[in-house]
């Protein structure tokens, strides 16, 4: 990200914190947006280009996807472009993950997109991005999962899949 951006992005997220200490709400940042997805860079992140041509990198709320070089990762990304490429997309956006990426509920014709890649196994409920999801939103996730795992689609097809939080980190499995 160019210094300009980084500073567009820090000056956002200020005013945003200023505005919610003042306001005394809870999130820092809450926006919708309606645009084209042009790009997917992973299964769980996609760009989106809204009405003013300006890009959005959004990461997908409540999921984690393999990371590429993982196993099922380019299959992840295939699917979630074959769900969104280049189709008109709605993004309900809260906030901003560590990486300035805004974490949204992303929906294509109606549907939940990254309840559609937990869905056909191609990634997890994310435990640390389900707690800012509605206690209907997680029971979705959480039997989209159960469902995809008792059915071996996807990712849980194979014998061992390696959750992407853990697998990035070198951590032992839980």
């Amino acid at each position: 990200m160019c210094p300009a951006m980084r500073f567009r992005v820090f000056l956002k997220n200020l005013y945003c914190l200023i505005f919610s200490l003042a306001a005394g709400s809870a999130p820092a940042h809450a926006d919708i947006i309606s645009g084209r997805v042009v790009a997917i860079t992973d299964g769980n992140t996609l760009t989106l280009l809204d009405a003013t041509n300006r890009r959005h990198k959004i990461r997908l709320a409540g999921i984690d996807a393999p990371e590429l070089a993982q196993d099922f990762g380019q299959k992840a990304r295939t699917n979630l472009s074959a769900l969104a490429f280049n189709r008109q997309a709605v993004a309900d956006c809260r906030e901003f993950d560590r990486y300035q990426r805004e974490l949204c509920l992303v929906t294509v014709s109606g549907k939940d997109i990254g309840l559609e890649q937990v869905r056909n196994g191609m990634a997890w409920l994310y435990p640390k991005f389900s707690v800012d999801q509605t206690p209907q939103a997680r029971a979705d996730y959480e039997q989209a999962e159960f469902q995809a795992k008792i059915r071996r689609f996807g990712l849980w097809n194979s014998k061992n899949p390696t959750p992407p939080w853990v697998w990035r980190h070198g951590l032992p499995e839980e």
